[in-house]
This record gives structure tokens, sequence and C-alpha cells, in this order.
């Protein structure tokens, strides 16, 4: 799992994003109109490819890419310790 794999996973969720606007610094609320289906979508999509759940508080609290994508990588790694 890497950081561009992630904002590949992303961008195919949203074919209305231009590919290769996010970056990990990018504030993804400032790229996506965002609203509680789009966050939905992302929750999901990160259910289905990753094998973990986020909550929507941890969404929220996530201003960028990098952040959600810290949260996902964290949450993969505690899984594989367990």
């Amino acid at each position: 799992m890497n950081i561009q794999e992630f904002i590949k996973k992303i961008e195919n969720e949203f074919p209305d994003l231009k590919k290769g606007v996010l970056k990990p610094e990018t504030k993804f609320r400032d790229e996506v109109d965002w609203d509680s289906i789009n966050a939905l979508v992302v929750i999901a999509m990160i259910n289905i490819e990753y094998d973990v759940l986020i909550t929507a508080e941890e969404l929220i609290n996530a201003e960028t890419v990098q952040d959600v994508y810290n949260i996902v990588e964290q949450k993969v790694l505690a899984t594989k310790e367990n």
C-alpha cells in the first residue's frame, strides 16, 4: 500500500475528478463536491479495497488525502498485527 495507489483508488471513485489533481497534501473537500454521499463512497472504497473500517468522525477530522491515508495505513497495520 502506498499513497499513490491510494490516490488512484480515490480518483477512480469520482469520475468528475480530473486525474492527477489529488496530491497527498490536497484538502480533498476542496477538489470534490463534498457531501455525505461522497463521504460514504470513500468509506466504502476503503472498506472494500483495504478491509478496514474508518468512521465518519475520522473522515471529518482528516483534512488532507495524506491524513486519510495515514488513518487507513494505521488500521491496516493494526489488523496485520492481530
